[in-house]
């Protein structure tokens, strides 16, 4: 089930980014999806993913949660290394600041309910399986 999951993401990531985004920013599930574009911090190369986002003004707001693993994805890492990335959302690419957010910042609880509306309580249920704390990504407009 895990693996049909892992495919139909991949699958909707494929169809945003190859419709240039006039598909793919509300396909899975309803939910507000859009790319980040990132670069690699050990080969330099783009890396893209689509994530689903909440707003808080005009930030987007995604989470690093990698399903409840024990490991964040790897994309967070690269958004350490290089704050400054692109994400897209439906054909509007947008230039932005990345900042990683966790509990010990006054408005991460915020943050996070509001991620975790959009996404119909998934991200608690995730935070539940790891122990690690589960990084709300503050991605700010340049």
């Amino acid at each position: 089930m895990a693996d049909l999951f892992v495919n139909v993401l991949r699958a909707h990531q494929w169809i945003y980014e190859n419709s240039k985004g006039v598909v793919g920013h509300r396909l899975l599930f309803g939910n507000p999806t859009l790319l980040l574009r990132t670069v690699g911090r050990k080969t330099g190369q783009e890396r893209t993913n689509a994530l689903t986002y909440g707003r808080d003004g005009k930030d987007y707001l995604v989470t690093a949660s990698n399903g409840g693993s024990p490991r964040p994805p790897g994309w967070l890492a690269n958004l350490k290394a290089k704050a400054d990335c692109e994400i897209q959302v439906g054909t509007t690419k947008i230039p932005v600041t990345a900042r990683a957010t966790y509990p010990d910042d006054p408005e991460y609880a915020r943050r996070f309910a509001i991620v975790d509306k959009v996404n119909g309580g998934r991200y608690s249920q995730y935070q539940e399986k790891t122990s690690r704390p589960i990084a709300v990504v503050v991605l700010s407009p340049r």
